[in-house]
This record gives structure tokens, C-alpha cells and sequence, in this order.
């Protein structure tokens, strides 16, 4: 098992990645904290996973919150002596975002997701860091989306948080990696399994005409696969990034974009 025993902790851990790449954890042995803001579907996927044989604890989180993150990092530390891996993938609702002009939008609904992201992925990092840095070891993961890279119309301050993510995923590389804390992305491209994509057609449906087929068919167009990434694959890879088998690899984000995107 390429996780066997190690200590994880995943915040968003009720969203599709989140559930997808825990349960995809605990297949690989790890040993799962799972924290979201409601604590519900963060327990469904807690009770899957136990259920299938492996080993997780769901937690009420709000990851904007330091205290509250702060707090349950030292309890997974109480009770599992560390932390090997942390992965944030928090998401927020963006039915007020997209869809909309960036010239007719307020600057707290472009600044929204901008503030959400980094604010969140920071805490979350730096809390995990320095229980790692005693261990001289550890992951720090996120997940982003193209939109970090290419421009994309009626995503407000969206690709600016991905963009932001991903320098920050670089700094904290800089600074963490010689103390043996490796630091990761993955960046997907639209999952039709995910709520997130039909959250990201629905507001822009009107302004494009399109309807939910031919917008699928074209967002597959754009692969080289002609085909859109799907939430296994994407866990696996995280799977193979939290692994000690990726310890060449940090400062770094992985692009699932089949294609396309062009790095």
C-alpha cells in the first residue's frame, strides 16, 4: 500500500475531490481526519470509508476559521502522534460569480474567491507545517483548475485565487522543502461527476446559450484525449503525489488538464 499508515488530514473532505481522493486515501492504508464546515456529508464519507475496512474521523472545520483548524490539528496529533499529509480542497458556492461580466461586478464578489482560497489554503498549510516540521516530513497538497493559466471569460476573481494558489503552493515549497515538507497541486479540468461543473454551466448557460451536452462536448474538444479527466483518476494522482514514491516532486502543480492546457 502506498500510504500504509500514514496520518491525513483532508479539509473539504464532504465535496467530490475531497471524497473522492479520501476514499482513494484510505484504499492506500492512510489513516483519515476528515473536516468540513458541515459536519454531514463529511460523515457519510467518514462511515464509507470504516465500512470498506479502513480508518477515518469526520470533524466540524471551518478552514477559514485559525482557531478551529489550529485546534483540531492538535487533536489529530493527541491522537495519531502526527501529521503526514494535508490536503485542501475546500471549495466555495459561485453561483453569484460566474456568469457575470467582470465590468459590471463589485469588488466583493470579484475579491470572494480570491480572499476564500488563499485564506483557507494558508492556515491550513502553515498549521499543518509546523507539526511537520518536527518530523522533518510531510505533504501539504492542494487542488486548483485551469483557469490559474489560461483566460477564461465570466469567472470573476476565480482565476486569480487558482493563479494565487498555485504561487503560493511555489513559496511554500521554497521555504518548507528543506526541512523535508514537500508541497503539491493537482489542477483537474471540469469532471462531469463533480457538482462544481453543473454550479459552473448553470450561471454561464444563459450568457453562452449552450445547453449541458454540447458544453460537455466542447470543453472535451479541447483534450487531446477528447475526453474530460474523471474523479478517479484525479484521486489516484494525489494518491501518487502524497506517496513517498513522488519525493522527487515539489514546488509543483500537476496538470490534469489532458491537454488542454499546454505547460
Amino acid at each position: 500500500m502506498m500510504l500504509k499508515n500514514k496520518v491525513a488530514v483532508i479539509y473539504g473532505a464532504g465535496g467530490a475531490i475531497g471524497s473522492a481522493v479520501a476514499r482513494a486515501f484510505a484504499a492506500e492504508g492512510a489513516n483519515l481526519f476528515l473536516t468540513g464546515r458541515r459536519l454531514a456529508p463529511v460523515e457519510i464519507v467518514a462511515k464509507d470509508v470504516v465500512s470498506a475496512g479502513g480508518s477515518a474521523e469526520a470533524a466540524e472545520v471551518d478552514s477559514l476559521d485559525e482557531q478551529a483548524v489550529d485546534e483540531h490539528l492538535q487533536s489529530v496529533i493527541e491522537k495519531a502522534g502526527r501529521v503526514d499529509i494535508s490536503l485542501n480542497a475546500v471549495g466555495i458556492p459561485n453561483t453569484e460569480i460566474l456568469g457575470v461580466p467582470l465590468v459590471e461586478m463589485d469588488v466583493e464578489k470579484f475579491s470572494l474567491p480570491i480572499t476564500t482560497y488563499t485564506r483557507s489554503y494558508f492556515l491550513t498549510a502553515r498549521l499543518a507545517a509546523r507539526r511537520m516540521v518536527a518530523n522533518g516530513s510531510g505533504v501539504i497538497m492542494t487542488v486548483t483548475a485551469l483557469h490559474s493559466r489560461t483566460g477564461i471569460p465570466l469567472v470573476g476573481g476565480y482565476g486569480p485565487a487558482m493563479a494565487a494558489k498555485e504561487a503560493l503552493t511555489r513559496d511554500l515549497s521554497a521555504e518548507l522543502a528543506p526541512q523535508g515538507i514537500r508541497v503539491v497541486g493537482l489542477r483537474p479540468q471540469a469532471m462531469p461527476e463533480t457538482r462544481t461543473i453543473k454550479e459552473a454551466f448553470e450561471p454561464r448557460a444563459k450568457a453562452s446559450g449552450m445547453t449541458w451536452e454540447p458544453w460537455l462536448e466542447a470543453l472535451a474538444g479541447r483534450t487531446h484525449a477528447r475526453r474530460l479527466m474523471t474523479l478517479e483518476e484525479t484521486a489516484n494522482t494525489a494518491v501518487f503525489l502524497a506517496s513517498d514514491k513522488a519525493s522527487g516532486m515539489t514546488g509543483t502543480t500537476v496538470n490534469l488538464t489532458m491537454g488542454s492546457l499546454d505547460d
